[in-house]
């Protein structure tokens, strides 16, 4: 009998990102194995999928040539799913250049068969955007290596969490009323996430699509304007009135995008630049070399916006994006706000709790000053409060939160945030949660002498939460801002504390009453 063939291995970076974390699992489910490039292993370590027998995990910067190179040996196929406009700002082209040379460099001395690209639809020409172009770029600088690359274009991908689809659901519900840029009118060919993915999965076994550039996109071509229409049904929203004028530049519509929408103002501009550019696929090659369904847009909106409210968003664009570690905080003087309050209630309620903050559930006291701080981060070009939240009781190491970042996490023990608001300085806020219970009842349950030790098991029901407040100054703004802020701290940060004492006291009253009705009932 033949031993059974071993797994190929492919090679995946943006694993922490929106089409990379959802393309993970999919992999895994054709029986491949899975090596992930990431620089936070703990970030993916979040993910499910993450500890599945398949998938290996390798920690490498992508601008580092060996580590690449070592990180994809023994790999047949390597996934480019990687974009550097969040993290670079207005240097994001010349970055996407630099790492995709890297790239194509590391994959041919690995020994790497073939690299799959998910880049832009555009034709090039003197009115091509800045972001559509370095897509374009990228594309080229993947071909000058030695290994084959299939390049597949997409124009705005539709599916619940997507940044272009984000774009579209605030502004839908938000403005019934647009003045908007004369790019409403562009056409487009957008395309549901999951025939993305099956694209992405389906050209590995398609041995024609190697060395092609395909363009791939949905059913319908359709204008912008068409879209938010659509939207605003699927939302069960009124008609949106649209009036199209030509003064608005893509700067200010980037403004306004940033105003209204979760999206900063570095993502906003070139993804709303290269709405001006029609994208509508060339050709059906791609599904006559990989047939398989196709969405219309109107019913991908409708998918997507039955996702979020069913709570099942599977990768948000937020995900993506580097968490700074501990060399941030070296050097420097940190001042330290810390106050605790002491809860009766066991660690899990605690935890749950504190789990709560933010979103659409509010910060237990103050949401009024929470609102006037979201909106003034907004007007400097932060990401205020819009950026809300992935789910809105779990979290994971990575999420976004508001204008936080989870960057710690031990359950029903510590919650670790960093603000990623704009501040002269670096800020952190971290929830400790530190159990005991009394000294008679340890004892008790645990040498057996209680009266029924085995109905009444020893229980920690009191736990102390530590609430610390960490700033970083950035020189005399940095203490300005500290000390104007800090009459505050004590309605914003003690409220925060008595509002998470008294939802997790109430909840676990509510679970002890539960339990007393199931003894009786037993009785």
């Amino acid at each position: 009998m033949e031993a059974d063939t071993p797994p190929c291995t492919v090679f995946l970076t943006g694993a922490t990102g929106y089409v990379g974390g959802r393309l993970a699992p999919r992999l895994i489910e054709t029986g491949r194995r899975v090596r992930c490039l990431t620089r936070s292993p703990e970030k993916l370590a979040a993910r499910p999928w993450s500890r599945d027998p398949l998938v290996e995990v390798h920690q490498a910067d992508l601008s580092d040539l060996q580590a690449m190179t070592q990180a994809m040996h023994g790999c047949s196929a390597a996934y480019y799913l990687v974009h550097s406009m969040e993290v670079a700002g207005s240097g994001y082209a010349q970055r996407d250049r630099e790492l995709a040379t890297i790239f194509a460099k590391a994959a041919a001395q690995a020994g790497v068969e073939r690299i799959i690209y998910l880049g832009g639809l555009g034709e090039m020409g003197d009115d091509l955007s800045e972001h559509l172009r370095s897509r374009r770029e990228v594309e080229n600088f993947l071909k000058a290596g030695d290994v084959p690359v299939t390049v597949l274009r997409a124009a705005m991908i539709i599916g619940s969490g997507s940044a272009s689809f984000e774009i579209l659901r605030y502004l839908t519900e938000r403005l019934p009323i647009m003045i908007t840029p004369r790019w409403v009118k562009t056409e487009s060919q957008p395309i549901g996430i999951r025939a993305v993915l099956r694209y992405l999965v389906q050209c590995l076994d398609t041995p024609r699509t190697v060395g092609q550039t395909i363009d791939i996109g949905g059913r319908d071509v359709v204008t912008y304007e068409q879209l938010i229409q659509m939207m605003a049904r699927a939302l069960g929203l009124s008609r949106r009135i649209i009036l199209p004028v030509p003064l608005l530049t893509p700067r200010l519509s980037s403004l306004w995008i940033h105003l209204v929408t979760p999206l900063s103002f570095r993502v906003a501009r070139p993804l709303a630049e290269g709405l001006r550019n029609r994208v509508v696929c060339r050709d059906d090659q791609a599904q006559q070399l990989m047939p398989g369904p196709l969405l219309g847009a109107e019913e991908a909106i409708h998918l997507a916006v039955g996702r979020i409210a069913d709570r099942q968003v599977e990768t948000a664009w937020s995900d993506a994006g580097q968490i700074p570690g501990d060399p941030d905080w070296a050097g420097g003087r940190v001042i330290v706000d810390r106050r605790r309050i002491e809860i009766h209630a066991p660690p899990e309620r605690v935890f749950g709790a504190v789990c709560q903050v933010g979103g659409g559930h509010g910060y237990y006291a103050a949401d009024s000053l929470w609102r006037i701080r979201g909106a003034m981060d907004r007007m400097v070009g932060g990401p205020g409060l819009r950026r809300s939240r992935r789910h809105p009781q779990n979290l994971a190491y990575g999420d976004a939160l508001d204008f936080w970042r989870v960057t710690g996490i031990q359950r029903d023990r510590y919650l670790g945030l960093r603000a990623e608001m704009k501040l002269p300085g670096v800020a952190m806020l971290e929830f400790e949660i530190s159990q005991h219970g009394s000294a008679a009842e340890r004892t008790a349950g645990s040498n057996g002498n209680a009266e029924h030790p085995a109905k009444h098991p020893p229980q920690i029901d009191r736990c102390t939460l530590t609430q610390t407040a960490r700033f970083r100054p950035l020189g005399l703004p940095g203490l300005l801002y500290w000390y104007a802020v800090l009459p505050l701290h004590g309605i914003v940060f003690r409220g925060m504390l008595e509002g998470i004492k008294r939802a997790a006291e109430a909840q676990s009253n509510l679970m002890r009453g539960e339990d007393s009705s199931i003894d009786v009932g037993k009785k």
